[in-house]
């Protein structure tokens, strides 16, 4: 019976992982096409973001039959109910990489000052998400709390380019360049949304390993 128990978190931690692979390629996906190159990425991420959506219904499905068919040891128990958590978040960032894709028509061809960390940020997001993934699988804590502290960078980079975007109106009066830089700040909003979900994903790693959530009273 132990045997099959394991062999059923064996596939939870493998799908755990294909679901933020498909995550960290949504967003790679948008970047490029931030960064004007394979215009086709953008039809491509509403293709991805239906399978993380497929995923996360599919994980769902076998985090219950484990709870329900098996008897977990309170260990086990932790990591699938963190589990169930982390897809919610995964899922979520699916959605914002598609938000940023529905904004990128919007730009209008227009290639981004390299003076505007966009693509930085956008990177600094995707290591977030792949490091946060690998921590749960590997139960590592001290990966999962290098994740919740990377989420300051991406809070700077957010504030940097904020800066960056007030300083590319004022400089061109804010006539031609208004509608392109509130488009700006709305990517790079959902870039530090996704970061937020990164970290929630690394919280839940804590307490997979310790029983204690972050908002919880240690």
């Amino acid at each position: 019976m132990r045997s099959r128990f394991d062999e059923q978190l064996t596939l939870l931690h493998k799908e755990m992982i294909e679901m933020g692979a498909l995550c960290e390629e949504a967003i790679t996906l948008v970047t490029d096409a931030l960064s004007g190159n394979t215009p086709q990425a953008i039809g491509k991420v509403a293709t991805i973001t239906g399978s993380i959506n497929q995923m996360e219904r599919d994980i769902e499905s076998r985090c219950l039959k484990l709870l329900l068919q098996q008897q977990p040891v309170a260990k086990d128990l932790r990591v699938i109910s963190a589990a169930l958590k982390m897809i919610t978040d995964m899922e979520r960032i699916g959605d914002q990489a598609e938000d940023i894709a529905e904004i990128i028509p919007y730009l209008d061809g227009k290639i981004i000052d390299e003076k505007i960390h966009i693509k930085e940020m956008a990177e600094a997001t995707i290591k977030m998400v792949t490091e946060s993934v690998n921590a749960y699988v590997k139960q590592d804590i001290e990966m999962a709390q290098s994740v919740i502290a990377y989420d300051d960078i991406v809070d700077r980079y957010f504030d940097k380019i904020k800066s960056e975007l007030i300083e590319l109106i004022t400089q061109n009066q804010g006539k031609e360049y208004g509608g392109y830089a509130l488009d700006l700040l709305m990517i790079s909003k959902y870039f530090e949304r996704i970061g937020d979900h990164a970290t929630n994903i690394a919280q839940w790693v804590i307490f997979s390993v310790t029983g204690v959530h972050k908002e919880e009273p240690s």
